[in-house]
């Protein structure tokens, strides 16, 4: 049995972005492993890719459901997370950290 541990935010790197029709990325905190997702909006589905590289997410990466959130584990080089929607505008918080 796997036994999970809490999320422990790394304090002072989190950033509320507004996605839209253009994927636009933000850098996360360096050698973490894990980050926390909020999608802030009430209607509009995001969608994010979390990348080494600076990828640009699409509709096809993983949706953030409105007013709801996702812990995604990531990679120690993975530093950029790229953010879209598919109609309008959102509000999502990043935050880096370790546990789930």
């Amino acid at each position: 049995m796997t036994i999970e541990s809490p999320f422990l935010p790394n304090y002072g790197s989190g950033v509320t972005v507004a996605p839209g029709v253009v994927a636009a990325s933000t850098t996360l905190a360096n050698k973490t492993k894990s980050v926390v997702i909020t999608n802030l909006s009430s209607s509009v589905v995001s969608y994010v890719r979390v990348s080494a590289a600076g990828t640009a997410a699409t509709t096809a990466d993983f949706p953030v459901l409105p007013s709801n959130k996702v812990v995604l584990g990531k990679a120690d080089d993975d530093l950029i997370v790229s953010y879209i929607t598919s109609s309008g505008t959102g509000s999502i918080h990043i935050m880096a950290g370790e546990g789930y």
